[in-house]
């Protein structure tokens, strides 16, 4: 792995140097930056994936919709369509992508939900359509600097922070970790629940922020073994075949672990399943020995799982996500500086 690295190390720096470059073009205000008639709040990372960012926009969501008219428009990571697309709870999971499904559906009649790969227009349409609107949601926007945004917030997880990393190919790092200068807040995802003072001190000073920049750690609070289609619970059986397409699932593993046994089944992130994946999952199922024993994958798959021809497949299995909620210490001080956010720039 550390030869491979260093083999990848010079196309990293060309990668890392090509980004430097357009984000420069950006400070100095050569290459156009929009700013649409709402406030626009970005959540996004610096890395590829697995920083647990879904979650943390459905929290944001779940506050911000009680006191504005909120929207979330992402990329639409997956999907087959292309432009402006609105979403709803019956949406076709291929035509929107899972996240975007996953809020509507969780967020209906509450949150207007959009996908546009091209966020000026996306949120552009999103506000002819939904004049009211206050407050826009960018769902993985860090990167996406071409709509002026009034609050940026950066995730990076715990165990595999930013300053650890390394820009592509040679790491998970979308850009240079200097990009951690544009972030007006920082949230340290997947952080251990028990998390001591000392630690916490010795994690912010590796971040090397400036000292105006609010930092917040969260933590992931997993729920109820939820049935796919019937929605009712299930306690931990003896055995559990768990099945995920999401970036990091090495927390939900363990959580798991501590009360079944564990067999893992792991795709690339947002995997589009077919037949045969559930015909081999279904297959690997049967040969567990305990009578004790569920199929488990996350939310997201399950919305994946439960908007395809997979549906009726998958109907005589006993097929159940993992629920799960961020826990955000100083929750209140992180939704204080969010609102002033909102309520300074509308």
């Amino acid at each position: 792995m550390i030869i491979l690295r260093m083999i990848l190390l010079p196309f990293s720096l060309i990668y890392g140097c090509v980004m430097m470059v357009r984000n420069g073009l950006f400070d100095k205000n050569i290459k156009p930056v929009t700013k649409v008639g709402s406030v626009v709040l970005s959540v996004g990372n610096l890395s590829v994936g697995g920083t647990g960012k879904t979650p943390h926009v459905e929290f944001l969501l779940n506050a911000l919709s009680k006191k504005y008219k909120t929207a979330v428009l992402s990329r639409g990571y997956g999907r087959e369509s292309k432009g402006f697309v609105k979403v709803n709870a019956n949406a076709e999971v291929n035509k929107v992508g899972d996240e975007a499904l996953n809020y509507a559906q969780k967020f209906e009649g509450k949150v207007e939900v959009a996908v546009c790969e091209k966020r000026v227009e996306g949120a552009q349409k999103l506000l002819k359509n939904h004049p009211e609107t206050e407050v826009i949601v960018l769902d993985d926007a860090y990167q996406h600097r071409y709509i002026h945004r009034d609050c940026n917030i950066l995730l990076t997880e715990f165990n595999k922070p930013f300053f650890k990393d390394f820009v592509l190919p040679a790491g998970r790092l979308r850009e240079f970790r200097w990009g951690k200068h544009r972030a007006d807040v920082v949230i340290v995802t997947k952080s251990p629940s028990n998390l001591s003072e000392s630690r916490k001190k010795e994690f912010v000073s590796r971040l090397k922020l400036k000292s105006t920049v609010p930092i917040f750690f969260s933590s992931i609070t997993y729920g109820d073994l939820v049935h796919l289609e019937d929605k009712t619970v299930t306690s931990a059986p003896k055995e559990i075949l768990l099945v995920t397409g999401i970036g990091n699932p090495q927390p939900l593993i363990s959580h798991l672990k501590q009360y079944s046994k564990v067999t893992h089944l792991k795709f690339g992130d947002h995997h589009d399943y077919t037949v045969k994946d559930i015909e081999k999952i279904h297959k690997l199922f049967g040969n567990f020995a305990s009578a004790e024993k569920i199929i488990v994958t996350t939310e997201k798959d399950a919305v994946r799982l439960m908007n395809s021809k997979i549906k009726t497949i998958i109907q005589s299995y006993p097929w159940y996500y993992q629920a799960m909620t961020v826990k955000i210490e100083d929750e209140n001080k992180l939704l204080k500086k969010i609102y002033s956010y909102v309520n300074t720039n509308q």
